[in-house]
């Protein structure tokens, strides 16, 4: 079992920056695939990125393709998401969540398959 705790949410203006990490408790943090999916009032949480458990490969939404980096320290348990060119629509709570094992070449998108979620962290883009 793991348990996740997201930091470094904030207010940024359009166009500004935030990182977010999360950092995991409990065994074996390394086989687990990390993921952030995030949910907007009156939406339901939709993904946003994915890292497979050795770090080596990525998944992102295409919402935020070509803004967002997802990436891993698994010698710090920790998981981190680089937000640039924030927009309005990025306005959200943000979730850290984790994946028994998963595919190594294919990180999921499938939020079912994430077993353990984090309390989240409130991100708010203003235009």
């Amino acid at each position: 079992q793991v348990q996740l705790v997201e930091s470094g949410g904030g207010l940024v203006q359009a166009g500004g920056s935030l990182r977010l990490s999360c950092a995991a408790s409990g065994r074996a943090f390394s086989s687990y695939t990390m993921g952030w999916f995030r949910q907007a009032p009156g939406k339901e949480r939709e993904f946003v990125a994915a890292v497979s458990w050795s770090g080596g490969r990525t998944n992102y939404a295409d919402s935020v393709k070509g803004r967002f980096t997802i990436s891993r320290d698994n010698a710090k348990n920790s998981v981190y998401l680089q937000m640039n060119s924030l927009k309005p629509e990025d306005t959200a709570v943000y979730y850290c969540a984790a994946q028994p094992g998963g595919s190594v070449y294919y990180p999921s998108k499938i939020l079912a398959l994430y077993d353990y979620w984090g309390q989240g962290t409130q991100v708010t883009v203003s235009s």
